[in-house]
């Protein structure tokens, strides 16, 4: 008879957490962060079909890297839940926290079982609020913990470096042409410090902005609009998006 193979549930569990790491590191990175009308989201994505970024619902959206099929279900998780309890009770009790807690619940539960990998993914949930004081920004890890984040956020990729430059130059108040310039030098910079290029077809933008009249926040930034805001060198410009047809509006929230 063998002796079956002992890991100690210690290092079992720093083997799924390097494991995930490592998957999450080869995606692009996402920058989120806060800017004087709401929240923006750039991705470093050349895919028009497959979105980093998404919305959830009225004033929530998801940013995520890692694998696509993992964190895609998740969004869809996302919605239903959302749906439901907006209409079991009242659109104004989904919130961030809410969807990050069932996130969490969720990716806590795949990590700890022995029975399948962990998910190579990391979210990001955010909600805007009527103030940048009320604004929620919520990273979850692969583990399922939650990290409240305040200005500004990066995951996947070089997330510490390029978090790191955020950090350093983030400030409040930021048109949105000022938070997308900086957001685009934060995802340009590579593992050596040097500077890459990126154009506007390599870009996933998005944002929750506050000032729309709509009951729905969210809005994706898209062609001549995005050229205008990469071209303008952080000066003051319009936060909202235009060239958006309805139907790419609401694409994110119909399953």
């Amino acid at each position: 008879m063998t002796t079956p193979f002992y890991v100690s549930p210690q290092q079992a569990m720093a083997d799924r957490a390097e494991y995930a790491r490592k998957g999450i590191a080869r995606g692009r990175s996402v920058v989120v962060l806060q800017y004087a009308d709401g929240i923006l989201f750039v991705a470093e994505n050349p895919s028009r079909a497959l979105h980093k970024v998404s919305e959830i619902y009225d004033r929530i959206a998801f940013a995520a890297v890692g694998k696509y099929n993992e964190f895609e279900n998740l969004r869809i998780g996302g919605v239903r839940y959302a749906d439901l309890r907006g209409y079991t009770y009242d659109r104004d009790d989904v919130t961030a926290r809410g969807l990050a807690n069932v996130y969490a619940q969720t990716l806590g539960t795949i990590f700890s079982s022995a029975a399948e990998k962990p998910y190579e993914v990391e979210l990001i949930v955010a909600e805007v609020g009527d103030g940048p004081e009320d604004d929620q920004i919520y990273r979850l890890p692969h583990d399922g913990s939650i990290v409240d984040e305040h200005g500004s956020v990066a995951v996947g990729g070089n997330a510490d470096q390029i978090s790191s430059y955020l950090d350093q130059r983030h400030r409040e108040g930021l048109t949105l042409a000022e938070g997308l310039k900086l957001a685009v030098e934060s995802l340009a910079r590579d593992n050596n410090g040097g500077e890459r290029s990126l154009t506007a077809e390599q870009l996933e933008v998005a944002v929750l902005d506050r000032t729309r009249p709509q009951q729905r926040k969210f809005k994706r930034v898209l062609g001549s609009q995005l050229a205008r805001l990469l071209e303008s060198e952080g000066t003051p410009a319009d936060s909202a998006a235009e060239g958006e047809s309805p139907a790419e509006e609401s694409t994110d929230t119909e399953e």
